[in-house]
C-alpha cells in the first residue's frame, strides 16, 4: 500500500505507541544492560524489521520493502539494462495537479515534479533521457497550462541517470541552472556509478550552475527550496524541503531524494543512510512537515493520489497531506530497514 493519510477507518497508533517506536528507532540498535552496544545478530535483524513494521501501520507497508535482503553487489550492466528498458517501457501516467503550486510531470517508474512561483518554474529530476524529458516534463507541463520556458532550476536530487537523464536538453533549452551535490556532481564527472547507453548523459557543469552544501537554499519569486544533505543512496543525495499550498492552506513538503539501498555491501552507506534519517526526523518535527514525497511513485503513491484529485478536485483533505506524525513514522521506518540490512552484511 502506498503511503496515504490515515482515515477515520484506520488503525491509528496512539501517542504513547508511536514516541516509542520513533524514539526506539532513533536510537539505534538496543544496547545491553552493561551499557554496551549489542553486536549485529539475526536476533537484531529480525528487531529492527519488527520495529520497522510498527513503525508502518497500516499506511507507510510500501515502505517495508525496504526491509527485505539487498543483494550485497550491484546488478551487472545486463541486468541494469533490462530492468531499465523495461520500466521505460510502461505507460506514462498522466500529468497532474498535487497543490495549488506543485505539479507531477513524471514517467510510471520515476517522477519528476515542478513547482511553480511568481518568477518561473523550479523543477525537481529530470527523467531518464532527452526524450523523456521532451514528452512527459515540456508535454506535461503545457497540458496542466505551465510554460516549460519559465524552468529556472533543475534540481538533481541524486545523481542516477533516471533523475539527470533529461537536465541537459532542458538546461541547455532554457538556460536553466543545474543543482546537484559536490559529491554527486564530482561522481558523475568522473565515475558513474551506474553507467548505461540507456539513460542520457549527466549534464556537464557549467557557468551558473551549482554546487548545493548542505542547507543551501534555491530562491525564486516567492518560493524557497532548502536543500539537505541526505547521503546513503548515493554519497550526495539531496533532498528537498520547501512549502506547498491546498485550498489556500499551507503545508511543508519534503521530497526524500534516495531510497533504496541498490549500493551493494558498503556499511558506510548505509550508515549514512540511518544518520540521515534521524537528522532528517529531527526536522521534520522542529519544521511540522506534514507532506513526503517521493522521485518514484511507487514510494509516495502519487499516482493513486493524483487519481483521487482528479476525480474531486476539491477535496476536504489532500491525499498528499499524511501529518507530522506520519512523516516522522516513514523516517522512521526507512531508517529501521536501513539498520536491518546493515546487520545483515555485518553478519556475512
Amino acid at each position: 500500500m502506498a503511503l496515504r493519510k490515515n482515515s477515520p477507518h484506520a488503525l491509528l497508533l496512539n501517542t504513547t505507541a508511536l514516541a516509542a517506536v520513533v524514539v526506539a528507532l532513533l536510537q539505534g540498535c538496543a544496547q545491553t544492560p552493561a551499557g554496551q552496544q549489542q553486536g549485529p545478530s539475526q536476533a537484531t535483524v529480525a528487531g529492527h524489521v519488527a520495529t520497522a513494521t510498527r513503525a508502518a501501520g497500516s499506511d507507510l507497508t510500501a515502505l517495508l520493502t525496504l526491509c527485505k535482503p539487498a543483494p550485497a553487489s550491484r546488478p551487472s550492466q545486463a541486468e541494469l539494462d533490462k530492468g531499465l528498458a523495461a520500466f521505460i517501457a510502461r505507460p506514462a501516467p498522466p500529468p497532474g495537479q498535487a497543490f495549488d503550486n506543485l505539479y507531477f510531470v513524471g514517467a510510471d517508474w520515476v517522477s519528476a515534479w515542478a513547482i511553480k512561483t511568481s518568477d518561473g518554474i523550479i523543477l525537481i529530476d529530470a527523467l531518464n533521457t532527452q526524450a523523456e524529458a521532451a514528452a512527459l516534463i515540456e508535454g506535461g507541463m503545457r497540458k496542466l497550462g505551465l510554460d516549460p520556458a519559465q524552468i529556472k532550476y533543475v534540481i538533481v536530487t541524486h545523481g542516477h541517470g533516471d533523475h539527470y537523464g533529461g537536465a541537459s536538453y532542458l538546461a541547455e533549452k532554457y538556460r536553466a541552472r543545474v543543482v546537484m551535490s559536490e559529491a554527486d556532481w564530482t561522481m558523475t564527472e568522473t565515475r558513474l556509478e551506474f553507467a548505461t547507453p540507456i539513460w542520457g548523459a549527466p549534464p556537464k557543469r557549467r557557468a551558473g550552475d551549482i554546487s548545493a552544501k548542505d542547507g543551501d537554499r534555491v530562491t525564486l519569486g516567492d518560493t524557497r527550496v532548502t536543500l539537505y544533505l541526505t547521503p546513503g543512496h548515493t554519497r550526495g543525495t539531496i533532498s528537498p524541503v520547501f512549502d506547498v499550498s491546498a485550498g489556500g492552506r499551507k503545508h511543508r513538503a519534503m521530497l526524500w531524494g534516495g531510497t533504496g539501498f541498490n549500493f551493494g555491501k558498503e556499511v558506510p552507506r548505509l550508515d549514512a543512510y540511518i544518520g540521515a534519517t534521524q537528522r532528517m526526523g529531527a526536522i521534520v518535527q522542529s519544521q511540522r512537515i506534514d507532506v513526503l514525497l517521493s522521485n518514484h511513485s511507487n514510494i509516495d503513491g502519487s499516482q493513486a493520489k493524483l487519481a483521487t484529485l482528479r476525480q474531486q478536485p476539491a477535496p476536504a483533505t489532500n491525499p498528499f497531506v499524511l501529518g507530522t506524525p506520519a512523516v516522522e513514522r516513514a523516517l522512521a521506518v526507512m531508517g529501521g530497514c536501513a539498520q536491518a540490512q546493515r546487520d545483515r552484511f555485518l553478519l556475512q
